[in-house]
């Protein structure tokens, strides 16, 4: 019998979070010339400004974990959409630097728990035999947001200012809001579902070994950190996202500044890799579900495609090499769409190996804390590098290295795994297998 798949809709509603979240970050970068000029802002401030968003996000992320874990993640997307949402019309509503810092601060705290939550859901909704092409689904939206979200800023810009920019952007969020509400619930309480969907569902969203308790959680950050397949998970994780942060901050700036393109072109050039890492991040979240048995998920095998993906993507250590404009948008292409499925699959990996989905939300912010704690330092590290070389080739040298690293982090350390209770005996599984850091 053929199996409707309405989960699906759920994929779908992730998949616009995220994009939601990417749009309203990349709204700033794109109003931050008028913004600089009318405020008479330096670009110490502008650096600050850009940055704040940041500094709240990394420090919220745990928290918000937690509180998905507590509460749920319909309980917590719906509170944070609300908050960030508010936040980026505030930019668009305040005046002075202290308000655009407080607003972008703001911002950071409610788009903490997008990603937590979200790997939450995936632990809920996704059967393990489409884990990986769940993932991929909702993370494009983080290439899809920048892309969308830079031309529609612009339009909007050209249109009417950016301060109704910034309202109409945060307004988008409510709409989400209002279908989230009516359409999302646990899988055992969608009424929504057809009973064999259902029943699909909350059997094979198992593995095996997985802790049948409900209500709240035993352990927390700590023990999970005791296990070296999380650690894992969160190095690959950074090696990924340095590379993301790099094209997103510095790529069109790379484009105009060494190629010599309009602000323009290089704005619609830099929409090319994004578009190509949404498609084929999706297409490849496809394939490799169907390739991957549900044996091989149980075996932490997924981590294998994991390195294959951050091996490819290291054909950025090539850019250098070339001047041709659409030879290097191809490498970038191929870099940012394997960073994409690294990332989508990565997160897959935790699904295979957390056994217990009550800790998928705190399980989800270390990953997240990880990566986002490099690539908060690439613009940096890059910026850096430009000043004192005034060449972007070690830039892209360095994100090179990383990725490489992170092929021997994915080979290495996520292979067991990641339980709440120290001895494994109880679940079945041998304490060679459990594994964790501290024996």
């Amino acid at each position: 019998m053929k199996i409707a798949r309405r989960r699906w809709w759920i994929y779908l509603l992730l998949f616009v979070l995220v994009m939601i979240n990417y749009m309203d970050r990349t709204a700033l970068s794109v109003a931050v010339a008028p913004i600089q000029k009318e405020l008479n802002l330096s670009s110490t401030q502008v650096g600050l400004m850009l940055s704040a968003f940041l500094w709240s996000y990394l420090l919220f992320l745990i928290p918000s974990g937690m509180l998905t874990d507590r509460f749920g993640p319909r309980v917590v997307n719906a509170v944070s959409i609300v908050v960030w949402s508010l936040a980026t019309m505030l930019v668009g509503i305040v005046r002075g630097f202290g308000g655009l810092i407080g607003a972008r601060l703001l911002m950071g705290v409610g788009e903490s728990s997008t990603y937590p939550a979200a790997g939450r859901v995936l632990r809920e909704w996704a059967p393990a035999s489409e884990r990986g092409r769940a993932a991929s689904i909702y993370n494009s939206g983080a290439y899809a947001g920048p892309a969308l979200g830079a031309i529609l800023a612009a339009a909007l810009i050209t249109s009417f200012g950016w301060q109704t920019m910034f309202v109409i952007m945060g307004a988008l969020g409510f709409i989400w809001l209002a279908a989230w509400l009516i359409w999302f619930r646990d899988p055992s309480k969608a009424t929504w579902l057809s009973e064999p969907e259902r029943a699909m569902i909350l059997e094979e969203r198992k593995v095996p070994g997985e802790q049948s308790q409900e209500g709240k959680p035993k352990g927390g950050v700590l023990s999970l950190l005791r296990y070296r397949s999380m650690w894992g998970v969160a190095l690959i994780q950074s090696a990924a996202v340095y590379t993301q942060y790099l094209f997103l901050t510095w790529l069109p700036g790379y484009l105009e500044q060494v190629h010599h393109l309009s602000i323009m072109k290089s704005g619609l050039f830099t929409a090319v890799p994004y578009v190509v890492a949404v498609l084929a991040g999706i297409g490849l979240g496809i394939v490799f579900d169907r390739r991957l048995k549900r044996h091989a998920q149980s075996a932490a095998r997924r981590r294998y495609i994991v390195a294959a993906c951050l091996l490819t993507s290291s054909v950025v250590l090539l850019t250098p090499f070339f001047s041709d404009v659409t030879m290097i948008l191809i490498l970038i292409s191929i870099s940012m769409t394997c960073i994409s499925t690294t990332v989508s699959m990565n997160l897959a990996l935790l699904g295979d190996l957390l056994r217990s989905r009550h800790l998928a939300g705190r399980a989800n912010s270390i990953a997240m804390i990880g990566g986002n704690t490099f690539g908060a330092a690439a613009p940096i590290v890059t910026g850096y590098i430009v000043d004192t070389t005034h060449s972007y080739n070690s830039a892209f040298v360095v994100a090179g290295i990383f990725l490489l690293a992170g092929v021997v982090v994915a080979l290495t350390l996520p292979r067991h795994p990641i339980g709440e209770e120290e001895p494994a005996h109880a679940h079945g599984v041998d304490d060679a297998v459990a594994a964790p850091v501290a024996q």
